[in-house]
């Protein structure tokens, strides 16, 4: 029987079947909660059980549909703070509108960072985040924020194939700081591709920094997305001379045409995370997802004991 009595985990539409494996690992149910839409698409939610002075935790990943999920989570804390929960913990797998985090031109809105304001107005007292986009959006809350990183998930996978003569590569030179914390776990030598984007979603690789000739090579992010970068990533990746292509991310968006470009790609392999969920036509055979609720699990029962999350990611 568990010892976390008190814990209790609530789920909206967006990834119940994360919510059900966490809630295996803490060694206990999911809590009733109905999360339903009115005939004129407006959402419902009743908590079935008490929470009073319990430590609550919302699994919802504002993932596609975004809007709609992104509702769910703040109605389902509202819900919570209003029936006396001690502790409301959003936990948000995958944090939508993240590549919204500045203005990069005249007249657009900091979308990121309005999400933030909204979440903590909701109720949540503390935010559990994996693989911000972008780091700074832990500072658009002012409340605390547990961001965990989906790399050490992916490098075990790597390992544990025991692949020889690799070499792990950023797609651009934003990623390389995520790529250099995989190629450390790896032991692995490191290289770039330097790209330039002329719009949005459309990317242009340039060259590559880096010796990948007769390696197997492994391209890691935190999204993809339409799948337009890492696709073609490979293919330059393979004229230079790469032996094979893996890829890995931990979010996988995969909109619009990214599974027609990932079937057609170089990449032998796409490892990813369930921080999403992936639709029945997503599932290719190529694609491997990798389980994060034992990682968020033990996140959760280390902020509920009061004990130091960032442990988990000591090598």
């Amino acid at each position: 029987m568990s010892s976390y009595k008190n814990i209790k985990i609530f789920t909206g539409n967006a990834h119940p079947e994360l919510a059900a494996e966490i809630s295996e690992y803490l060694g206990i149910e999911v809590s009733a909660a109905s999360v339903k839409k009115f005939s004129d698409g407006e959402i419902n939610v009743f908590i079935e059980e008490s929470v009073r002075g319990a430590d609550t935790y919302v699994i919802q990943p504002t993932c596609t549909p975004v809007n709609d999920n992104i509702m769910e989570l703040l109605i389902l804390m509202d819900a919570l703070r209003r029936a006396s929960a001690r502790r409301i913990t959003a936990v948000l797998p995958y944090y939508g509108y993240a590549r919204q985090d500045r203005k990069a031109k005249a007249r657009e809105p900091i979308t990121a960072k309005l999400l933030a304001n909204l979440i903590t107005t909701a109720g949540a007292r503390r935010v559990l985040a994996v693989d911000l986009h972008a780091g700074q959006i832990q500072g658009f809350f002012d409340i605390p924020v547990d961001h965990l990183q989906g790399v050490p998930i992916l490098a075990e996978y790597f390992l544990n194939k025991g692949a020889e003569d690799i070499v792990v590569v950023s797609p651009d030179l934003g990623g390389v700081t995520r790529a250099r914390i995989l190629s450390g776990r790896l032991h692995a030598p490191l290289a770039i591709i330097d790209k330039r984007r002329p719009k949005p979603n459309v990317a242009e690789i340039m060259h590559i920094i880096g010796d990948v000739k007769g390696k197997k090579v492994v391209m890691v992010d935190d999204i993809i997305d339409t799948a337009g970068t890492i696709t073609l990533g490979a293919q330059a990746l393979i004229d230079n001379g790469a032996k094979e292509v893996y890829a890995c991310c931990t979010h996988p968006v995969l909109s619009g045409v990214a599974i027609e470009r990932l079937q057609k790609s170089a990449i032998k392999e796409l490892i990813v995370t369930n921080t999403i969920p992936l639709s029945p036509e997503k599932k290719l055979d190529k694609i491997k997802v990798l389980s994060i609720a034992p990682l968020l699990g033990e996140a959760i029962i280390r902020i509920h004991e009061d004990l130091s999350v960032s442990k988990l990611f000591d090598q």
